[in-house]
């Protein structure tokens, strides 16, 4: 999709793309409780939570039009695909709308590309029977460009709703490159979700000019108080 184009500051109201993000194992309630309260303040898209704080942060947002995303597989990526259907479907039972499932990262590097495919055609099924959004975690900072690239053309061709940059945990985050990458290798109506390392409004204005519909963030609130006055929320 090209809307990111040419877009404005006054337009864009960045807080719309933001997935407002704890996934610290250390959480606390009560944080999980300001996160919820910040993401219904500024309207942020979502928020994004350890899979135990799904209930919690679903109840919080109740007669909102914040949706309740967790992780599965976090952060490495290598559980057993069984497993990440266990946790998936709990993760629904539970009440998540949106779902960000770490890959299996050490299959792409062992360029095990079958693996990857399989586990991505036994997830897909089960996420959208019950009409929820998967969101696909491949680490970006630690793939090649041919490795983000095939990536891209199984992702793309499974019919996922968003290819998501990094977890936050490897050294390398977001960047521009890469959500340009993912942009032009993915089909149309596969989104990108940026995530890692963004912490200002300029960066964060950056990913989206280059294709990124969604941004995980922790320093959601600074990035949409750091942004021109004229952009409104």
């Amino acid at each position: 999709m090209s809307w990111q184009r040419g877009i404005t500051d006054k337009d864009m109201h960045i807080n719309r793309y933001i997935d407002h993000t704890i996934l610290k194992p250390t959480t606390l309630i009560a944080d999980v409780e300001k996160l919820c309260a910040e993401a219904r303040q500024y309207a942020f898209a979502a928020v994004c939570i350890p899979p135990n704080f799904v209930k919690t942060a679903k109840s919080l947002l109740q007669e909102s039009t914040v949706k309740t995303a967790t992780v599965i597989g976090f952060p490495f990526g290598y559980s057993a695909v069984e497993a990440k259907i266990a946790e998936t479907v709990l993760a629904m039972v539970d009440g998540a709308d949106e779902l960000d499932v770490v890959a299996n990262i050490s299959a792409i590097k062992n360029g095990d590309w079958l693996y990857i495919a399989n586990e991505i055609n036994h997830l897909m099924p089960v996420i959208k029977s019950k009409h929820k959004t998967i969101k696909v975690i491949i680490e970006s900072g630690v793939l090649t460009n041919d490795e983000i690239i095939k990536c891209c053309d199984i992702y793309g061709a499974a019919g996922i709703d968003y290819l998501k940059t990094s977890t936050g945990y490897a050294e390398k985050g977001a960047t521009v490159e890469a959500v340009q990458l993912f942009r032009r290798y993915l089909p149309g109506q596969a989104q990108i979700k940026a995530s890692g390392g963004i912490r200002d409004y300029t960066f964060a204005k950056q990913l989206i000019e280059a294709g990124a519909t969604r941004l995980g963030c922790s320093a959601s609130v600074a990035i949409v108080q750091g942004a021109p006055a004229t952009e409104g929320y």
